[in-house]
């Protein structure tokens, strides 16, 4: 009998194959073909640079952090930080590079929405430096991973599309939001500019994602896993009407994929300055989404049901507090307002454009293979993830709902006077 580790480990390589092997996903098969993946020592960047590896293109990963995983033969990794010039510079040094996946960001969820400068930096910075070394080096194509936020700021979207325009940047709750919508403006305006020192045009694109799951996912999975194992996933709040998507991590490689075909001359240049929102085509209740999740682990999902408002109040006063007691304790907020918006309130887009222009058809994929992950990680329900913390952490929650509620209350009475 197979373990959960074997298990979880077949799951994964049966999903990459899958993926690898669609045929409309066909790369030139050359060796002469190399890709640069910006962040490309995190979650999609390594897994992008895996996929392409497999379909013969030289593939170099460009990140300030080393990959988790053990870089494959016939990858190259260097270790850089997109906000030095020089270090972009080197990363460009006796190579041809095609096309540049331009993924490296900072300040997506947590306490890294609250560092103001370093998300400028990375986001906005880095991007112009980017920019600047694709039109130096000569470089043909860009892809740009951008977000769903660079539209979406707490408002209802119902099946939008990219008609839509930008959210005006002083209305962004947060600064990733803002910077990211910045960027994208600057890659897609950077769209058929000359380079510098050859005959030749930069033809860029913007791909728009929705959140990012799949086994082995770094960022938001485990965070949300550790609320739950901790006895912190005690309610849901919102509509229970409300929808929203995620995109699993092979149907978002296989758009990047076919985002860079389509920016070549032989489909037309179809894609040259163009945003596709990205998602896997199934809006759904974000709660709902994680209830397999939740069970899987054999933990109980909540049944008691908070009003957003309730719970935006009770994420500002955890920012006021981050805020606060950062310089001795920069701890992990709970919720962001952000991220209360991105969960609580229904936004979802429409993929005609990606299936028209890109050829993308998002395969179907559920939370079994990541329950199956956590699970041969070592992660589960037993005895000892309760304790005596999680009645500190319990009695603490508490307190900072019933403060939220009293702000909550405070600024109805003031609205209503």
């Amino acid at each position: 009998m197979k373990s959960q580790r074997e298990i979880a480990t077949r799951s994964w390589r049966c999903r990459s194959s899958y993926i690898f092997q669609q045929p409309h996903m066909d790369i030139q098969k050359s060796l002469k073909e190399t890709v640069l993946i910006t962040g490309g020592g995190g979650y999609l960047g390594f897994r992008l640079g895996c996929a392409l590896n497999q379909k013969g293109v030289h593939v170099i990963l460009f990140d300030i952090i080393m990959p988790v995983q053990t870089v494959p033969g016939g990858i190259k990794f260097i270790l850089g930080d997109i906000r030095h010039l020089r270090d972009i510079e080197k990363a460009f040094q006796d190579v041809d590079v095609t096309c540049v996946f331009h993924i490296a960001s900072y300040g997506m969820s947590g306490r890294e929405q609250l560092n103001r400068n370093l998300i400028e930096e990375v986001n906005v910075g880095g991007t112009d430096n980017i920019l600047q070394v694709c039109r130096r080096r000569g470089v043909p194509s860009l892809v740009y991973t951008s977000t769903f936020n660079v539209i979406f700021g707490g408002q209802v979207i119902r099946n939008g599309d990219e008609s839509l325009p930008y959210l005006p940047l002083h209305l962004h709750p947060d600064h990733y939001s803002r910077t990211k919508s910045i960027a994208e403006r600057k890659v897609l305006g950077a769209n058929g500019t000359a380079f510098e020192r050859s005959s030749g045009i930069l033809r860029t694109c913007a791909l728009r994602p929705a959140g990012i799951y799949g086994p082995g996912e770094q960022r938001h999975l485990p965070r949300i896993v550790g609320y739950i194992e901790r006895g912190l996933f005690k309610f849901v709040y919102g509509d229970p009407s409300s929808l929203v998507e995620f995109v699993h991590v092979d149907n978002l490689v296989q758009a990047h994929i076919l985002a860079s075909e389509a920016l070549r001359a032989e489909k037309g240049h179809v894609a040259s300055g163009q945003p596709y929102f990205i998602s896997d085509g199934r809006p759904v209740n974000n709660f709902e989404f994680f209830r397999p999740l939740v069970e899987g682990l054999g933990y109980p999902f909540p049944s008691i049901r908070l009003p957003l408002t309730l719970i935006y109040y009770f994420a500002l006063l955890t920012e006021v507090v981050h805020f606060l007691l950062a310089p001795l304790y920069n701890f992990q907020p709970f919720l962001t307002r952000t991220e209360v918006y991105k969960t609580g309130v229904t936004h979802y887009f429409s993929l005609e454009k990606a299936r028209k222009e890109l050829g993308y058809e998002a395969q179907p994929f559920d939370l079994q293979e990541v329950v199956e992950w956590f699970k041969a990680h070592g992660h589960g329900r037993s005895p000892e993830s309760y304790g005596s913390e999680c009645l500190v952490w319990d009695g603490l929650l508490v307190f900072l709902l019933v403060l939220a509620a009293l702000m909550w209350l405070s600024s109805s009475v003031i609205l209503s006077i």
